[in-house]
């Protein structure tokens, strides 16, 4: 029997941890014994066909950064590409380096891998789910599920008996926000709403860091520290260190070095919450979008439950404890616990016949219940009741925070006499947009062959489910014959997924 293993692929470390024989999750080190791995890649030029991950890749950023690829996560779903020596590689391509050498490294220690949990923001678009899917197929793994981040991080805080009543989930990674409202009784965890920023995280505040770099050597020197962004990436290292080190003083300082000679930076904690103030400004923002959506005021909250590593910074739970008046708890290693709560998922979402009788009894005592983390809608064409016109609409199928699984059934119309083909789109947004324009295109694809010479009116049933690992499933039926068309549902700029793996099949990651 293989290991159950949850994996938190995040935008700047990623860890694994496996799920040992009692069913208690437990964080793999990697080959080097740290607990988290550096999200990074890089492509050697002496070494082709290699791939090293982790620290080695992140200390080549200040000398090759041209063949180092970091920050993937924001581009799971889309058409980009990384082009190193005339080879393009998509974001799953490169994730899926960083799950091999989890997997390697884990499978050093515990043996042979199983299944897996990955985890994803709860904000990610279907696009990026999928693609996050992809990648672990490109790994190598054979069972893959997805679980929202906070989700993850609720349900291991609750297995350690730390959690109860109505919980906020504050998750600041290194690129990505979420913020969830959870109901916690035991070991049952029961998500209510979750919101979040795709594009923040800690990184936002190393280029706020980096900005004071250059401004202090240019008025220094009279020289540029840097010219690009390639070039900056060599200060990274100087920033994070700074950034850590005024987690904990209340002054500190780095010495950086130019073309023009060396220069101290000196920064003050107030200081450097000043420089990120706007993006905290921008995470109580989403708190109160999510404390509405759930229903409830700030003072129904019991506990804040602090995820991700930039949720160290103590401005955080400052601001934190300014509005809900109780202060965050932090019970495990911040950098962990999504990681962890993976592992626990893997073991609830695993066949029994893949658990031990440990396991099993383990698991009997979780239970979980996530929700959609989106509106999903298709566009149809209404009257507008104020002017009476026909205009194009986003009609919504399913609803945000419906409990998972779940589907929905509406019906629709035909809206011209012998109409033979009709547009099918599935729409998705945070908020319930009925405009068009607000709303993110997911699929849209044209259905023919609709019999000729029927008159308009004929009904046009429109199925969505959204399933556990939070893919949607979207089928347009014609009542009259049974003819349908199923989305496709594929993410902006993938191919075949099995071209993909043949292309990384044989790269050694190290």
């Amino acid at each position: 029997m293989g290991n159950l293993v949850g994996i938190d692929l995040g935008t700047t470390f990623s860890a694994i941890a496996v799920l040992d024989e009692i069913g208690k999750p437990e964080i793999v080190p990697n080959a080097d014994g740290e607990r988290i791995t550096p999200s990074v890649v890089h492509l050697p030029d002496d070494e082709p066909g290699k791939s090293l991950v982790g620290d080695v890749a992140k200390k080549a950023l200040a000398y090759r950064a041209d063949r180092v690829i970091q920050n993937v996560k924001p581009r799971m779903g889309d058409d980009h590409r990384y082009t190193i020596d005339g080879v393009d590689y998509s974001p799953q391509q490169i994730s899926s380096f960083i799950l091999k050498k989890l997997i390697q490294d884990a499978e050093a220690l515990k043996g042979p891998i199983d299944s897996a949990v990955i985890t994803v923001p709860a904000n990610f678009r279907e696009s990026s789910r999928k693609a996050t899917m992809d990648a672990g197929k490109l790994a190598g793994l054979d069972t893959i599920h997805i679980i929202n981040e906070p989700t993850a991080a609720a349900l291991y805080y609750a297995t350690i008996g730390d959690v109860h009543g109505r919980v906020l989930i504050y998750d600041l990674g290194g690129g990505t926000f979420d913020v969830t409202v959870a109901d916690v009784h035991d070991r049952d965890v029961n998500v209510i709403s979750s919101l979040g920023d795709p594009h923040l995280g800690g990184t936002d505040f190393d280029a706020k860091l980096l900005e004071v770099f250059a401004d202090r050597y240019e008025k220094e020197h009279d020289r540029k520290l840097y010219e690009n962004e390639e070039q900056s990436f060599r200060y990274l290292a100087d920033a994070e260190d700074l950034k850590k080190m005024l987690s904990k003083r209340e002054r500190a300082a780095v010495m950086i070095s130019g073309e023009a000679g060396p220069l101290k930076v000196e920064l003050s904690r107030r200081e450097f919450e000043e420089l990120i103030s706007v993006y905290i400004a921008k995470t109580t923002t989403l708190i109160d979008g999510v404390l509405d959506e759930a229903g409830c005021s700030a003072s129904d909250i019991e506990q804040i439950l602090l995820v991700g590593g930039s949720s160290r910074i103590p401005y955080v739970a400052a601001t934190l404890e300014k509005i809900f008046r109780i202060a965050p708890t932090i019970a495990v290693n911040v950098d962990e616990a999504v990681a962890l709560g993976a592992a626990v998922c893997a073991g609830l979402r695993a066949p029994s016949e893949k658990l031990s009788a440990a396991q099993t009894s383990a698991m009997t005592k979780i239970k979980l219940t996530d929700v959609c983390s989106n509106y999903y809608g298709t566009l149809t064409l209404d009257q507008n009741r104020t002017t009476g016109r026909t205009e194009l609409t986003n009609s919504i199928i399913l609803k945000k925070n419906t409990p998972l699984p779940c589907s929905n059934k509406e019906t629709f119309y035909t809206t011209t006499d012998g109409q033979t083909e009709l547009e099918c789109a599935v729409t998705q947004s945070q908020f319930p947009e009925t405009d068009p324009e607000f709303v993110n295109v997911l699929d849209k694809a044209m259905f023919r062959g609709l019999p000729a010479g029927r008159p308009a009116g004929r009904e046009i049933e429109v199925v969505f489910s959204y399933d556990r690992n939070e893919r949607m499933h979207c089928v347009f039926r014609d009542v009259e014959t049974g003819l349908q068309h199923e989305a496709t549902l594929n993410p902006k700029g993938i191919t075949d997924v099995s071209a993909e793996q043949a292309a990384v099949r044989d790269f050694i990651v190290e």
